[in-house]
């Protein structure tokens, strides 16, 4: 069934690098253009390449990337796309800030103990912070503060990725359901 005139919605992934984000945002990507939604991933890294080259990893800076995908995400979504950000956004009062200035929002806790993280790190960033030769790393030297209370937690430590996309989509198509009936209320 086609969901052209479905109600857009901002999807936040948020956990340590290495918990599963952009792998969860694929997985879940994939299984919402199969139901017929118009969907677009704003992945955090490919968008620090583009729209926000030049941004450091001091606090300002990791403020500034956010602000502007939440804003970019919330232009597409205004027009009916699911949009799905896999980022760090390692602090509660800038995801409140995202929560709210979106129509919807859904909140995405992908969760895995650090050294399941470390252990999962193919591009060495946890052995280079530790090692100091990066800093303000998230995890190491920077805070990451965990959702208090998210729409869902995935434990990708504990459950398959394919668990983790099923428990998504039943929840974010219960979420989108709730939205339309309120708008069409």
């Amino acid at each position: 069934m086609a969901h052209q005139g479905s109600t857009g919605c901002v999807v936040l992934f948020t956990g340590l690098s290495g918990a599963g984000k952009s792998t969860l945002a694929q997985g879940l990507h994939s299984r919402l253009c199969e139901s017929g939604y118009r969907v677009e991933i704003l992945d955090g890294d490919a968008v620090r390449r583009e729209l926000n080259k030049g941004l450091g990893f001091s606090l300002e800076d990791r403020t500034e990337n956010i602000r502007r995908i939440s804003f970019v995400a919330r232009l597409l979504a205004k027009h009916g796309v699911i949009v799905l950000i896999p980022v760090i956004a390692p602090y509660r009062s800038l995801r409140e800030e995202m929560r709210a200035a979106s129509p919807s929002f859904f909140e995405v806790f992908v969760n895995a103990p650090l050294n399941v993280c470390e252990q999962r790190d193919v591009k060495g960033l946890y052995a280079r912070a530790r090692a100091g030769d990066l800093r303000n790393f998230t995890g190491i030297d920077d805070p990451y503060e965990a959702p208090e209370r998210p729409d869902i937690e995935c434990r990708t430590d504990l459950h398959s990725i394919e668990t983790c996309v099923e428990n998504l989509v039943a929840k974010l198509e219960q979420h989108l359901e709730s939205r339309r009936v309120s708008e069409h209320a």
